[in-house]
């Protein structure tokens, strides 16, 4: 008799697993897909207004940054454009000016090399300088990308490349450092870099941009440096530091690149 309640109790036992296990199953939910995606377009216009709570939440942090945006780092005496310029401008040259002297040091204690000159581009410059007071929203007007400074290792085939590149290009792509001279028939009539002739075996060091590194602008010449240095320093935090040690800026369109009549 006992071995019957026995075997009674382990039916009853068997029987509440097996109940327990069909219940678990039946209450664990389904996986779900995605089965469509819609989207709607919200044109952001006049008609939209401020929510003040919202207004008043972010006013002391946004009066905070431009306070810091618009304090006066510099004096620009005159207006700097990248338009005053056939062959350069004074805008381009000043923004190649900085790169080459805020990056040099930087290039020189990390390497032990040189910069030699800097290419940049005419497209990259965003807004002019106007005459008066210079503060750090200048710079994030006239540089509002994050493109960093960069150093190319570039043979001297690789240099002829780039002034075929700029002299087909016509247009007016920010240097420093190199001088270029055409001939009235767009030829290559001088190149000298560092105020040195141009020596076709010699490595060169070439400061531009992330994005022309990558090629962009179509300056495929870039990418076969034999080497790239990238230096962690972005072109308009160099401006900033630029112009915080200046007091007056200067800038003009010079003869680092023009056309013989």
């Amino acid at each position: 008799m006992a071995k019957l309640k026995h075997f009674s109790c382990l039916k009853i036992k068997h029987f509440v697993i097996i109940i327990t296990i069909f219940s678990i199953a039946s209450c664990k939910q389904s996986a779900q897909t995605l089965t469509d995606i819609s989207a709607k377009q919200i044109t952001v216009d006049s008609t939209y207004q401020s929510v003040k709570e919202l207004t008043d939440f972010i006013k002391p942090y946004r009066d905070h940054v431009d306070s810091v945006l618009d304090s006066a780092l510099a004096y620009s005496p005159q207006k700097i454009s990248k338009t005053d310029g056939e062959y350069n401008t004074s805008a381009g040259n000043l923004m190649a000016d900085i790169v080459l002297q805020q990056a040099s040091p930087i290039f020189k204690m990390r390497t032990g090399n040189d910069i030699d000159f800097v290419l940049l581009n005419h497209g990259g410059i965003r807004s002019i300088i106007s005459e008066g007071n210079v503060s750090a929203r200048t710079a994030y007007e006239v540089m509002p990308f994050e493109n960093t400074i960069a150093v190319a290792a570039l043979t001297g085939a690789s240099i002829l490349d780039m002034v075929s590149y700029l002299i087909k290009s016509k247009r007016p792509h920010p240097v420093a450092g190199i001088q270029i001279i055409l001939n009235a028939d767009n030829t290559l009539n001088t190149l000298k870099i560092q105020g040195k002739p141009f020596d076709k075996n010699r490595t060169y060091y070439v400061a531009t941009s992330n994005y022309l590194i990558s090629g962009g602008d179509n300056m495929g010449f870039f990418k076969d440096a034999q080497e790239i240095t990238e230096i962690d320093y972005k072109i308009r935090n160099a401006m900033i530091d630029y112009f915080t040690k200046v007091d007056t800026i200067t800038a003009k369109v010079d003869d680092r690149y023009f056309k013989l009549d």
